[in-house]
């Protein structure tokens, strides 16, 4: 039997190849290389941190909840099902044998941000020193079990071993928040959690379930949701809710992200015959739109930043998404519109004092036709930081070649990881600031900036940049 090959992590992995640049971006990276996480937008349940249960096992960590890792498998002929996914907790042979599947198919990691994060958990947290493969998927699997039993691997260890300043969760709008609660009140704890305000379900009339939606929303705020002004002071209600409880951000995510608004009596009919199932297509639709732009005035009054990502077709394979549920893997990008879609909202409150928009997108296309120009000249706007499909070394880097002719740095919203997978979150950032100190040192390179301020930028990227953004 061969020796297994072995899983080493270069220290100038990402870093441009010329000898001179790269000697640049080493010293970049390196002065940002250890600095506190920012992580204003992700996934991670709160919980996780509340109770500090020890990680089950290999694979429910790091691979049946990351529906990056399992959509590829998928691709590859791996069922969801042999992937642990919906399953709740996994027996040790289940765990196992999903462990397996992804050793056995490495190879189609190749080349995507995925093996990068994959790689650098395996190496860096966990200490593995050999790549995975159907021979070593054993080794590797008792390894990380090994480790995962040890307090050095609870959630909270980790958290402060990643150096996480702050991470925000994704939360609906009726949760308690008992848990961001128990967090802040728990003198032990030295982290920083804070909930993200997410309404998208309660603002689409289409959605089957959303008149039940709303009675709960009513219920839960005290208030009356049987007629248009209540629902709108209800969504009020909660999100006072939420900024008591810390939150500093909205986050909406639409097929769209038309704005245009109605008219308060046109928007309290179509509310009250979406509520009796008698509104049409285009009504819901147009409900919708206005209640964005709804979303941006209470953002006005109550200061939460307002992020949109819009233009993904979610479940796009129904009977997967009827048996595994969301977030399994089969959401696709679709072409999206930003600058008369906006128009409306900007109109109104692009130059408000309140708002802070955050614009990400899937459509790499609208980055220097319409982010950028919007952020260029709107006070308002931010270009978010690529994301999802988007956060991988290349697009990062045309990412960053797009927008920064036009609007430079500072209009840009630093790097969000948007993960549920909690232990690529450094992996993540890593990848980020390995790829910024890269472009910047091709700038003093080319002698269009001082090594200087491109030191300066380094670190505003990782640090400024997101607390200023997201009000952190």
């Amino acid at each position: 039997m061969t020796a297994p090959a072995p899983l080493e992590l270069h220290p100038d992995r990402l870093l441009p190849p010329e000898p001179g640049v790269r000697a640049i971006a080493r010293r970049l990276y390196e002065a940002v290389r250890a600095l506190p996480i920012v992580s204003p937008h992700g996934h991670v349940d709160p919980r996780l941190l509340l109770d500090d249960d020890p990680f089950t096992d290999p694979a429910t960590l790091l691979v049946t909840p990351d529906h990056y890792v399992t959509r590829l498998l998928h691709a590859s002929g791996v069922a969801l099902d042999a992937l642990g996914v919906a399953q709740g907790r996994l027996d040790e042979a289940t765990a196992r044998a999903v462990w397996r599947q992804l050793c056995t198919h490495w190879e189609v990691y190749r080349g995507t941000p995925v093996r990068y994060w994959l790689d650098s958990e395996l190496a860096d947290i966990f200490e593995v020193s050999v790549r995975p493969s159907a021979q070593t998927a054993d080794m590797i699997y008792d390894q990380i079990a090994d480790r995962l039993a040890k307090e050095a691997y609870r959630p909270r260890a980790l958290y402060e071993r990643f150096g996480i300043a702050v991470l925000a969760t994704t939360d609906d709008p009726c949760d308690d928040l008992a848990a961001h609660t128990a967090l802040a009140a728990d003198h032990t704890w030295t982290g920083r959690v804070v909930p993200t305000f997410r309404p998208d379900a309660y603002l689409e009339p289409a959605q089957p379930v959303w008149a039940g939606r709303v009675r709960r929303l009513g219920e839960t705020a005290g208030v009356d949701t049987g007629a248009y002004a209540g629902y709108v002071r209800a969504l009020e209600e909660r999100r006072r809710y939420f900024v008591d409880h810390g939150a500093t951000s909205a986050d909406h995510s639409h097929l769209d992200v038309r704005t245009d608004p109605l008219e308060p009596a046109e928007a309290s009919r179509v509310f009250t015959a979406a509520l009796g199932g008698q509104a049409g297509p285009a009504e819901m639709v147009a409900f919708r739109c206005h209640m964005l732009n709804e979303m941006a005035r209470m953002s006005c009054d109550d200061g939460l930043v307002m992020t949109m990502h819009p233009g993904v077709c979610r479940g796009h394979h129904g009977p997967t998404t009827d048996r595994f549920g969301a977030d399994t893997g089969n959401d696709i990008p679709v072409r999206v519109e930003f600058t008369q879609a906006l128009r409306p909202l900007l109109q109104r409150y692009g130059t408000h004092p309140n708002l802070h928009l955050v614009l990400f997108t899937l459509d790499e296309t609208v980055f220097s036709r319409e982010l950028a120009p919007l952020a260029g000249f709107y006070p308002t706007v931010y270009v978010g930081a690529p994301w999802w499909f988007l956060d991988a070394p290349e697009a990062i880097r045309r990412f960053r070649a797009a927008v920064t002719e036009t609007v430079g740095f500072t209009r840009t919203s630093g790097f969000i990881d948007d993960t549920r997978a909690f232990c690529s979150i450094p992996a993540r950032h890593d990848m980020s600031r390995r790829i910024d100190a890269g472009f910047l040192a091709n700038l003093v390179a080319e002698h269009r900036l001082d090594e200087d301020e491109a030191h300066e930028i380094a670190l505003d990227l990782v640090t400024t940049r997101p607390r200023s953004v997201f009000k952190l």
